[in-house]
């Protein structure tokens, strides 16, 4: 799903976090209440402004945020331990 029609970021609102176009709900409201246990359509029924494809953009996004994150996050642990390597003492 291509989320970029619905997911923005404007610095203005939320502290420039993604948000659902058209309101204040972020990415991360949405991921939090699912993750809670919240199902879907309780989702959609206490935020009547929000759609189906608004949640599976929401989810795409922080899909393809994880996957632009992960080689950062390998590169650090690898020069994290190779520092710790480096700095352990020699027997």
């Amino acid at each position: 799903m291509d989320y970029r029609n619905r997911v923005v970021i404007d610095p203005e609102i939320r502290f420039g976090k993604p948000c659902v176009r058209g309101t204040r709900i972020t990415v991360g409201d949405v991921l939090s209440y699912l993750a809670s246990g919240m199902s879907e359509q309780e989702l959609l029924s206490d935020f009547p402004q929000l759609t189906r494809e608004d949640v599976r953009a929401c989810l795409a996004f922080a899909a393809e945020r994880k996957r632009q994150s992960w080689p950062i996050c390998t590169r650090a642990a690898r020069m994290l331990a190779t520092e710790a390597q480096e700095a352990a003492p020699t027997a």
